[in-house]
């Protein structure tokens, strides 16, 4: 199974069911994409706790008037199909009301900063 495509799916799943937050196994690949999010302002925080001795990451989701903040997410890159992308291939998602999330060599970086620090890498995923 694709352990970020579980992540993103399990936070707008939990976002449209209403939770206050959600959590998921860590790992220093989900840390760095949900540190991502929370710059970008789709998640409120992140803490990185135990249960039943295994490390799992929680996110606490973000409401406005009452509707989610994240409403849809699509995997780009997958296990079985890797999408590169350039700096010029880079585009606005949704005309600027959503982010696409690349993983570049100067870390996992939306795609405003990869823009400004004119770096490519392997698209993750659009949210909106």
């Amino acid at each position: 199974m694709d352990s970020i495509s579980n992540m993103i799916i399990m936070m707008k799943n939990a976002s449209l069911a209403g939770k206050a937050n959600t959590s998921f196994p860590y790992s220093k690949m989900k840390n760095a994409i949900a540190e991502c999010l929370k710059k970008e302002g789709y998640i409120a925080g992140l803490s990185k706790k135990t249960k039943k001795g295994m490390p799992v990451l929680e996110v606490d989701l973000i409401y406005i008037d009452g509707k989610p903040k994240i409403s849809e997410v699509d995997r780009i890159s997958k296990q079985s199909r890797r999408v590169y992308m350039g700096v010029k291939d880079i585009r606005p998602v949704r005309n600027g009301f959503g982010v696409l999330v690349l993983s570049t060599p100067k870390g996992i970086i939306s795609g405003k900063e990869a823009r400004k620090e004119q770096v490519g890498g392997e698209a993750l995923f659009k949210i909106w």
